[in-house]
């Protein structure tokens, strides 16, 4: 009996002692759905925000550099600001070291730069994130295109690399990006950022998931760096990102992204974080023909210059019989549905996105659930994520949406070649290439090119600075439209 008792003594502090290793998994806020509801999953939108108690735990280590790239695992946490949701959300591991606390003191030389670069970033940058997130890449890709090109959609650079991302023909065209002599998809900003993410992937798995070799094959090519990382291996040396032989361009290339995305996380350090509110102030609208900007506009209202300058991916007024013809519209996704130029113009068709319900499709457009099911010969609730749904009765488009500009030559679309000037500009105390790259709208890049200076030089006042400036001509300032204030422009004047 007394060896019962103690065989059952044992089991039972056996079965305690296992309890208590297993680790408490802490209760999802999220519940899964059956794979047939995805569209009544909770949106990430209402996800609990992180405390400033919680962000302080979580504040980036401050040290030599590591041997890899460390990314910190971090929740998708929502924020109605979007600089404020990215700062929240970038996850690389960051140590301070002479480079980055270089382009630091650079970057806080120049307080304004995120404010003025952000302005350009606005109608596109709340995509570019929603596509990060997508993917489960690192937040800090975002701010990408910032240290690429600050953010300017058709620069081009003297290799030939050109767009917010800076692609390079080949590289565009081996990841699916269209270029002939109606559009060049490394301009269209939402394009090219597929391209450069689906690459940047690749990059991430070639280099064994570390990020820092990543980044910088993506600014000098997949093969030097794999010969730097060899060479190391030779002399016995550290494989790391920082331990690496690189050209300068790229020595210089991760440090300025990093200590970006450390003054982001840190903005006491001196660079001004601007506002912009976390939602889509443009929508992606497939016009599904060959379409004229001047026709589109007029049955918009948004004006064509408006058009053409959140397009830039189409380089003539018509897009290609071939396609694509999606434009970036400057009104968000209800107010695009809800206007007169959709209703009039387009057939009533929703695809079924994730987090959808019949009541708030119904909702949006304006129908009952009744009449919403009875359009689509519905008996049940039931909808699935890319189901199409008519939500109006079909209507016919226009017969042409582009113009015959042989019916007479006064139509013809000439080309517009805008010719430059040059100009000097006498450098004053306390100028930096930046700001005065700023204040005559050049990219910093090519005014250094221009003066045979790198991007980081020190100017010596009285110096001149050579500049070659478009000149506007009498057509292109025609072609300015004043027209009524767009619902993006009324959303960034704002306070948020």
């Amino acid at each position: 009996m007394r060896s019962y008792l103690f065989a059952l003594f044992v089991t039972l502090i056996l079965l305690f002692g296992c309890q208590s290793t297993e680790p408490h998994s802490a209760p999802s806020d999220t519940v899964q759905a059956p794979v047939i509801f995805n569209h009544l999953k909770p949106s990430l939108n209402n996800s609990a925000q992180l405390t400033d108690a919680q962000h302080k735990k979580q504040k980036i280590t401050l040290t030599v550099p590591a041997q890899q790239a460390t990314v910190v695992p971090q929740a998708h946490t929502r924020n109605k600001d979007l600089w404020q949701h990215i700062a929240n959300n970038l996850t690389i591991q960051i140590y301070l070291n002479k480079a980055l606390n270089k382009r630091i003191a650079w970057y806080t030389k120049q307080p304004k730069y995120l404010q003025v670069v952000s302005t350009r970033a606005a109608p596109y940058l709340y995509h570019i994130v929603s596509k990060i997130e997508q993917r489960k890449l690192p937040m800090e890709l975002a701010l990408l295109p910032f240290v690429e090109s600050d953010f300017r959609p058709t620069v081009s650079s003297s290799e030939q690399a050109v767009g917010v991302w800076q692609l390079v023909g080949a590289t565009a065209h081996h990841f699916g990006i269209k270029s002939d002599q109606w559009y060049d998809g490394r301009k269209d900003v939402l394009a090219s950022t597929n391209a450069a993410l689906a690459y940047l992937e690749y990059l991430h798995k070639r280099f064994d998931g570390d990020w820092l070799h990543a980044l910088a094959a993506y600014n000098s090519g997949e093969g030097r760096v794999k010969r730097a990382i060899a060479d190391n291996k030779k002399r016995g040396k550290s494989t790391d990102y920082w331990s690496l032989k690189l050209p300068k361009e790229t020595s210089e290339y991760v440090p300025k992204l990093m200590a970006l995305s450390y003054l982001i996380q840190n903005p006491q350090r001196g660079l001004h974080r601007p506002k912009l509110a976390n939602k889509a102030l443009t929508t992606e609208f497939n016009v599904g023909q060959q379409f004229d900007f001047s026709v589109i506009a007029n049955l918009s209202g948004i004006g064509r210059n408006q058009l053409h300058k959140l397009n830039p991916g189409y380089l003539k007024n018509q897009s290609s019989p071939n396609g694509p013809h999606t434009l970036l519209l400057p009104l968000q996704q209800q107010s695009l549905l809800s206007s007169q130029f959709f209703k009039n113009n387009f057939t009533g068709e929703y695809t079924v996105k994730k987090n959808d319900t019949l009541y708030s499709i119904a909702r949006r457009f304006g129908l009952s659930v009744n009449k919403l099911k009875a359009l689509n010969n519905k008996v049940s609730n039931l909808i699935g994520i890319g189901e199409a749904l008519m939500v109006g009765q079909p209507r016919t488009m226009p017969d042409s949406l582009t113009i015959n500009y042989k019916i007479s030559p006064y139509l013809e679309q000439t080309e517009i070649a805008i010719p430059t000037i040059t100009i000097q500009y006498q450098v004053k105390p306390g100028d930096t290439i930046w700001e005065i790259s700023q204040l005559y709208d050049v990219p910093h890049s090519d005014l250094a090119q221009w003066n045979k200076l790198s991007a980081s030089s020190i100017l010596t006042p009285g110096t001149q600075l050579v500049l070659h400036l478009p000149q506007a001509t009498k057509a292109v300032s025609q072609l300015h439209d004043e027209g009524l204030l767009s619902e993006l422009e009324r959303t960034l004047k704002q306070p948020h």
